[in-house]
């Protein structure tokens, strides 16, 4: 079916749009690193095991990765603010759970629902789609893609400077005031979006999605501690397997699945989701890396000595670099095209990485290792979103943001099992103590390396952005218009107008560009004619509407017409009248 498009927002959007939501992102992010601080106390702090206190982080990961596909697709659905609002609303509730208690089965509660709040930031992607002017949304979106690292980034000095002169509690005080001071910026500031996806939320879909997730997951970030090879860890991932299969068949025979996998299976989605993996793990090594090298004491031979809240500071510029390359990738981007900056993202990462290897005997190397790393991550951060929103409908933006999101965590669980075991296994024992050693820093850097190189070779992989005249549009608005029609072919509006766009002649006009605007003058949907002048447009309610149509070489029309509001279709042909000596129209 083809969706209708809304360009604007039922009221204009604010000059403040674009950083509140950015704020947004970056209060979410500052949830997944609130704790690395406190990561060694916290056996101590909680009265439990240390395998018992790891799941004070491991059920925020769990509890993200679940809300994040759901929420984009409630988004989709019901409003995208609306659902920022509610995943904040849950973040401040679990922040001010974990604050009120020292013990460890509500504090696990509380990260839990700290968790869902990892939907913000599709659900910013998507609002900043569905009201921002095309030049303004490049930039804007990779602003909010980033604010994930900035976010964690700055929350590690501050959290260790309050973990180091106040009440651990604190941090989550903290975090739940930021968390309000985000809602009542996005209640004051950011509109709702008129762009609604049809169809009813798949709830079978949403639990089949997430036993699959928790079971892959729960392996992956617990395999160390369980045993890679034990009858748990295999026997979980062999669940993982059956479930998400069993899921995916039923999600392809769901009307309005959580999750079009058809669309994700398009060449530009997959890629660009794989690759996605691969940025994930690549950002998460140095967060684990440079702080424990930072940490350790000179006496190990190779440590660096610094405090925790200066380990902090050199590492702040990764996210703070990532932050000042949002400029910079809207002009590359603009340029270039989203897939060629992801791939200099990538190359960017590579050399960062490559330095490292023999930059890590002094504090300083490793800020300069930090800005290398943050505009290299920054760039290709940037860069998924548009690939992601130059394939996929406007209503499915969410859902679609949500999906991708997802697989930035999986790169990220990925890379911390793989490098926690890495320097476990490369550690060497001090007063009983395990030590990390300089050649588990050094491996680790160059699995990262790898997974750039792996993500890399899928960038490549990315289809070149359609050229063919028949698709030639005047701008990427029309651009989004024409893949939209295509991809919906001769499939019909339930509730809207069909027919064909036709010349004075009665042929038929190909790539015209039709439009429907609602009484108060707003633009309620587009889309382009197909080859045999054949569009469809779906109507958000009943009333009276004008369809406007043009293209090279005719006349403009418009057309006042009506919708009863019945869920049928109502036939129109569009006829343009000749274009008048001298007058030129732009499709």
């Amino acid at each position: 079916m083809t969706q209708t498009t809304t360009d604007r927002p039922t009221r204009a959007a604010h000059g403040a749009v674009v950083p509140v939501l950015a704020f947004a992102g970056i209060v979410v992010a500052v949830m997944q690193t609130l704790l690395v601080p406190v990561i060694k106390d916290l056996p101590q702090l909680l009265h439990s095991a240390p395998s018992d206190a790891t799941w004070v982080l491991t059920s925020t990961l769990l509890s993200g990765a679940v809300a994040t596909p759901i929420m984009g697709r409630l988004g989709d659905l019901y409003g995208k603010r609306r659902m920022l609002i509610a995943s904040l609303a849950v973040m401040v509730a679990g922040a001010l759970v974990s604050a009120l208690t020292s013990d460890l089965l509500t504090m696990i509660v509380g990260r839990t629902l700290q968790g869902f709040a990892m939907g913000a930031i599709p659900l910013g992607i998507g609002l900043m789609r569905d009201m921002l002017p095309r030049e303004r949304l490049g930039s804007a979106m990779a602003l909010m893609s980033s604010s994930i690292g900035v976010g964690g980034g700055l929350a590690l000095p501050l959290a260790a400077l309050v973990a180091q002169h106040a009440d651990w509690h604190a941090l989550f005080y903290g975090a739940a005031g930021l968390g309000v001071v985000a809602i009542a910026l996005t209640l004051f500031v950011v509109p709702e979006s008129t762009t609604r996806a049809p169809g009813s939320f798949d709830l079978p879909g949403a639990l089949g999605l997430s036993a699959g997730l928790v079971l892959f997951l729960l392996p992956i970030t617990k395999g160390s501690d369980w045993g890679w090879t034990s009858a748990t860890t295999l026997g979980l991932f062999g669940a993982a397997a059956l479930v998400l299969l069993l899921w995916g068949v039923m999600e392809l025979k769901v009307k309005a699945p959580l999750v079009d996998l058809r669309t994700t299976a398009r060449p530009a989605v997959l890629f660009t989701n794989l690759a996605s993996i691969m940025v994930g793990v690549s950002f998460y090594v140095v967060s684990l890396v440079l702080p424990q090298l930072l940490q350790l004491p000179k006496a190990t031979g190779y440590g660096l000595g610094q405090s925790m809240v200066t380990a902090g500071l050199l590492v702040a510029p990764l996210g703070l670099t990532m932050m000042l390359t949002a400029p910079v990738y809207a002009r590359l981007s603009a340029r270039y095209g989203p897939k060629v900056t992801l791939i200099i993202g990538l190359m960017v990462i590579a050399v960062g990485y490559g330095a490292g290897l023999g930059l890590m005997s002094a504090a300083w190397q490793s800020l300069v290792i930090s800005v290398i790393l943050g505009a290299g991550i920054g760039l290709a951060y940037s860069s998924l979103p548009a690939l992601i929103v130059g394939a996929v409908p406007a209503s499915e933006t969410g859902a679609a943001n949500g999906l991708n999101t997802l697989m930035r965590s999986i790169g990220t669980s990925v890379s911390s099992a793989v490098i926690g075991m890495v320097l476990a296994n490369t550690a060497h024992t001090a007063g009983g103590m395990a030590i990390p050693t300089m050649h588990g820093f050094r491996v680790s850097f160059l699995i990262a390396t790898a997974a750039v190189a792996v993500g890399l070779v899928l960038a490549l992989f990315l289809p070149k952005p359609d050229r063919a005249p028949r698709l030639r549009a005047s701008s990427e608005e029309e651009a989004n218009l024409a893949n939209a029609t295509r991809a919906a072919g001769a499939e019909e509006a339930p509730r809207g107008f069909r027919g064909r766009v036709l010349a004075a002649d009665g042929s038929p006009v190909a790539r015209a560009k039709v439009t429907l605007i609602d009484r108060r003058g707003r633009q309620a949907g587009a889309t382009l004619s197909g080859d045999d002048g054949a569009y469809v447009l779906a109507v958000p309610a009943e009333g009276a509407y004008v369809l406007a149509a043009k293209a090279p070489g005719h006349g403009p029309l418009a057309s006042s017409v009506t919708h009863p509001g019945q869920e049928h279709a109502v036939d129109l042909d569009l006829s343009l009248p000749l274009s008048r000596p001298g007058e030129t129209v732009d499709a």
